[in-house]
């Protein structure tokens, strides 16, 4: 979208510009046209509503809340929910609740993340934990998560519900991963396992509560909810690549930060469960994590040029076809379109 012209209905140019430009990131898969102002419209109201759910009558409480939603996101998972509901009635206000109870799920997740990683950064500004503590960083997540229960209340018992089973599936990935694969595990299978959990839950879930608030017939809303979960999957698989592929800077934090840290993404997993000779170097470097910068330049290089990134690559394109498959059912049109051109952005994407 673009705020550089009038509105084909005569609005004024500086009127488009402010509701066609939303408060994300998340690239040129969005429409323009009447769908793209729609979804823009929508946005506006998340945004407003989630500076409201993380307010606070005590200013550090206030703060704190709105650290991680003050320093932007692409907003990824109450757009889903917006562009499902595009095929009912987008108006209805249970849409907007439904959507900043999914987002405000996830940057209660991020403060959590960040105490786990021992994160310093996080979109570009310091993480709760090292601005502050972990164990502000801990409640304020704590705190995120009481607000989106709070608005879950309105949206009815099923609403709840869902939202419990898929802060399960949350925790278990996350617990999950924390422990790493067991004897016998396939390391591969229980890294997408963990992802589908930890990521692609939620993301399903946002096209889930999208629709359905919106009055979209069950059969789409189910087609819709299994998109969510493979596209999830898949924009988390293109967030790990872009931390080896990328250009310092451009992502947000520093390439190969997961290296560092001794994150076996879906690269090194390949590396190291392979036995191709000219891999050898890499299997030995990313065996563990990699903290000097010499043999972090070597790795990052290394897995740049390697057959194990053209395999990631892959599983990536996988994905996002499986997502795209489910989109038969869905109506032709504007919407479909968008969700078919998201498939694309989330194999192309650079940040």
């Amino acid at each position: 979208m673009t705020g550089a012209r009038a509105a084909a209905d005569g609005t004024p140019t500086e009127v488009w510009h402010r509701i066609s430009t939303p408060a994300s990131t998340m690239g040129p898969w969005l429409p323009d046209g009447p769908l793209g102002v729609a979804l823009a419209e929508g946005l506006a109201r998340v945004e407003s509503a989630l500076a409201d759910s993380v307010g606070s009558e005590h200013p550090f409480v206030r703060e704190a809340a709105g650290h991680l939603m003050a320093a932007g996101g692409k907003r990824f998972r109450p757009m889903l929910a917006l562009l499902a509901a595009q095929l009912g009635d987008p108006e209805r206000p249970e849409v907007t609740s439904a959507a900043v109870v999914c987002e405000l799920t996830h940057l209660a997740t991020l403060y959590h993340d960040d105490v786990m990683d021992e994160a310093s950064v996080r979109r570009g500004a310091p993480s709760a934990n090292s601005r502050w503590t972990n164990s502000i960083a801990i409640l304020t997540g704590d705190l995120l998560f009481a607000r989106a229960s709070d608005l879950l209340a309105d949206l009815g018992p099923e609403a709840v519900r869902i939202q419990a089973r898929t802060f399960e599936r949350l925790v278990t990935g996350q617990i999950r991963e924390t422990v790493g694969a067991q004897p016998g595990d396939d390391p591969v299978g229980h890294y997408l396992e963990v992802l589908a959990d930890k990521t692609g839950s939620l993301v399903a879930t946002s096209a889930r509560f999208g629709a359905t608030f919106a009055g979209v017939d069950g059969e789409l809303v189910d087609a819709l909810t299994a998109f969510g979960e493979e596209v999830g999957v898949a924009f988390q698989l293109s967030d790990d690549l872009i931390d080896i592929v990328s250009v310092a800077g451009a992502s947000g934090k520093s390439p190969g930060t997961d290296l560092r840290e001794g994150i076996a993404t879906l690269p090194a997993l390949f590396a190291l469960a392979g036995d191709d000779p000219a891999e050898a170097r890499l299997r030995e470097l990313v065996a563990a994590p990699v903290t000097d910068d010499a043999e972090h330049a070597e790795a990052l290089a290394l897995l740049r040029s390697s057959r194990s990134l053209e395999r990631a690559t892959g599983v990536l394109r996988e994905y996002a076809d499986r997502a795209r498959a489910q989109l038969a059912d869905i109506p032709a049109g504007d919407v479909r379109d968008a969700l078919s051109a998201l498939c694309d952005y989330v194999v192309t994407r650079t940040s």
